[in-house]
């Protein structure tokens, strides 16, 4: 696929670090040389630049012989004028745009059509990131929360410790211990490399276990890996920037939420927008400050601003205080790796979250959801499966039968409304929506040829 991607940010190069290895066809467009330098030296792609939405670039990137335009700079404006262009002067077929300001998406119905601004699909990293947030706050103890199939399936992250009832027993016993719960472990890592889960297989203490279940299920399942978490009260918010006000919204009708923001106006404009959220001015690493306002009583500490130093000290200093769990937002990966699974219990990469939205776009054959795991190392994917017996690789063929790529697992089948947690003889038809979690990302295009039909197979 010819793919152009306008920006070399944060965003830009995961995304391209993504696809490229994928034997895409991608051509990186930014203003700053020195990024782009530095991307080419690493990957096997085509470097332009200049600014993305002028006509000349996008004539020299080849927007008139490419397969999609992902425009994800820094400015909302040139994202939506670069889409524009695209579509009017060189009919790119696909357009997707990062969209930041709330002014633009409170308007999206109207905005966003072919006949007024051409953008596809529309990524905004603030709301996902609020998504993403809300979802570890209604499931206390899972560390990723993902639906699939229009909320039908979903596959849940949690670590498993000593005190959970099923740490030193096999999997098999799991049906006996829940015998009115449907679901599957996907995955298993251990120590950071993954175990292929079978009824033998023991679960650890640490291990960093992947199941499938129903959303009514999940609380259930977490139970038996992990002493169960009472449902989160009291949540406090670092931050009131589009992702933290956001997110207090989102909570205060349901929880007791106070929010801190550092810069005096914007605190003031917080007490405006927010009905049901207390607002106070000053600095989270402020220890009189979060011992005044009991930091102890709080259930979770999400720090969401700005600066990701800020966030690591305000969540270490709030744990130490006795904050029960912290949550942080880090834009540098280079932080995530030394944050995760210390004193911080979740640390939130709105570059991960961002790429697992756009990477369902970009797939090939019929993937329709695809969500980046473990820091980009692993996928999850929804595929639709097409054709018949003849042209399938996998239509009208037991899960047992059909040949997977290494370190794939079929963890359940949406068939209508029905959801099917996937067993060795389940048997795969025509339309029914698979989802799958692939142990390393690098067998992704296998999967997408598997699930290509051809008029050649037989």
């Amino acid at each position: 696929m010819r793919i152009i991607i306008l920006g070399a940010g944060q965003v830009g190069v995961t995304l391209a670090e993504n696809l490229a290895s994928e034997n895409n066809d991608i051509t990186v467009v930014d203003i700053d040389v020195n990024r782009l330098r530095e991307l080419q030296d690493r990957l096997d792609l085509r470097v332009i630049q200049g600014q993305g939405s002028y006509p000349r670039i996008l004539r020299e990137a080849g927007a008139q012989n490419a397969d999609m335009l992902i425009a994800v700079t820094n400015s909302d404006e040139i994202n939506m004028m670069a889409c524009q262009v695209a579509y009017s002067l060189f009919n790119t077929p696909n357009r997707i745009a990062r969209i930041r300001s709330t002014e633009y998406i409170f308007e999206t119905a109207k905005l966003f059509q072919p006949e007024v601004i051409p953008v596809d699909y529309l990524i905004s990293p603030e709301q996902l990131v609020i998504d993403y947030i809300y979802q570890l706050i209604e499931y206390p103890g899972a560390f990723q929360v993902i639906n699939f199939a229009d909320k039908k399936i979903n596959i849940v992250a949690v670590n498993a410790y000593y005190g959970g009832p099923l740490v030193g027993n096999a999997l098999s016993s799991l049906p006996e211990r829940m015998p009115h719960i449907n679901t599957r472990v996907a995955a298993i890592f251990r120590q950071d490399r993954p175990i292929r889960p079978q009824g033998s297989t023991i679960i650890e203490a640490n291990d960093e276990v992947f199941f499938v279940a129903a959303s009514q299920h999940i609380r259930a399942v977490i139970s038996e890996l992990q002493r169960l978490e009472k449902p989160y009260k009291r949540i406090m918010i670092v931050g009131g920037g589009n992702i933290g006000a956001g997110l207090a919204r989102k909570l205060e009708k349901n929880y007791y939420v106070k929010l801190i923001e550092r810069n005096k106006n914007r605190a003031t404009e917080l007490t405006e927008m927010l009905n049901n959220t207390i607002i106070y001015y000053g600095n989270a690493s402020d220890q009189e400050l979060l011992a005044q306002e009991q930091v102890e009583q709080v259930d979770v500490f999400i720090a969401v601003t700005n600066d990701d130093e800020d966030n690591i000290m305000s969540a270490m200093l709030a744990k130490k205080m006795g904050a029960k769990k912290a949550m942080v937002l880090i834009q540098r990966s280079a932080y995530v790796d030394l944050v995760q699974g210390g004193v911080i219990d979740i640390v939130i990469s709105p570059q991960q979250v961002t790429i697992s939205a756009l990477l369902g776009h970009v797939r090939k054959a019929d993937i329709v959801s695809v969500f980046s795991l473990r820091r980009g190392v692993a996928e999850a994917i929804e595929a639709i499966a097409h054709g018949d017996e003849r042209t399938s690789k996998v239509v009208g063929r037991k899960i047992k039968d059909i040949k997977l790529p290494s370190g794939t697992v079929i963890g359940a089948i949406a068939r209508g409304d029905e959801v099917i947690i996937a067993n060795n003889n389940a048997i795969i038809q025509q339309g029914d929506h698979i989802v799958m979690f692939i142990t390393h990302k690098k067998f992704v295009p296998d999967v997408e040829r598997l699930f290509q039909p051809s008029p050649f197979f037989l």
